[in-house]
């Protein structure tokens, strides 16, 4: 064998050897980003999760000190923060009227007019207590303030920012990102429960049914014309 041959030989065993160790220290640099990339969470819907919780509904009403009795707009008002209330649930329905205040003996004969209201939209009486709270200020009218509490799909507040937004050497989403999309997303559920899972199926409209099929089975119309020339 001539020694330009072994030359050669010597040559190509180098530029395998080094190849080999090239890729193998490649391999290594991307387990090490992945198993530090992987650890921190960048994703919207894991760093805001929309969570199933027991949160209180509360409304103020505001009474006047010349009130008697309940208003139309403090009626209107009222049965549109009970529409959520959950009759199956049942929970306690807290009227708190103002002591104290200018408008105590308006606020307690409203307090008594909402109870009424309560029980015709199908709280049981059982279920409504009606309390107390010291007003802030003798001089001004306090309000009646109503709570009860629902299962509601919610997620933690928003306005995080524990670092600068300006800072993005690592790509990374910030803190905040995302938070009021799952805010508003929670929102907008009515029914918490259709996070857990799918409701089950409604019967069959049997009459709808036979008028799509029977629509189905119909040959098409000739196509006319909308404009007349």
């Amino acid at each position: 064998m001539s020694q330009a041959i072994v030359k050669r030989s010597a040559n190509r065993n180098r530029l395998r050897l080094l190849a080999m160790a090239t890729v193998a220290l490649l391999a290594g640099c991307a387990n090490r980003d992945s198993v530090t990339v992987g650890s921190i969470p960048d994703d919207y819907r894991t760093n805001h999760p929309i969570v199933i919780a027991e949160k209180n509904q509360t409304i103020d009403i505001p009474v006047g000190v010349g009130d008697r009795g309940v208003t139309q707009g403090q009626k209107v008002t009222f049965e549109g923060f009970l529409q959520n209330y959950d009759r199956q649930a049942a929970s306690t329905l807290t009227i708190m009227t103002p002591v104290g205040g200018a408008n105590d003996a308006a606020a307690s004969k409203a307090a008594r007019g909402l109870m009424t209201i309560a029980m015709k939209a199908g709280v049981p009486k059982n279920r409504i207590a009606i309390t107390s709270y010291q007003s802030e200020y003798p001089e001004a009218s306090s309000p009646i303030r109503a709570t009860y509490s629902a299962m509601r799909a919610q997620t933690n507040r928003c306005g995080s920012w524990p670092a600068d937004v300006a800072d993005t050497t690592d790509n990374k989403h910030y803190a905040n990102f995302g938070c009021s999309y799952q805010n508003n997303l929670a929102a907008q559920i009515a029914n918490p429960a259709d996070l857990l899972g799918p409701r089950k199926q409604t019967e069959i409209d049997a009459e709808n049914r036979n008028v799509v099929i029977d629509q189905y089975r119909k040959p098409p119309a000739a196509w006319q014309p909308e404009t007349t020339y």
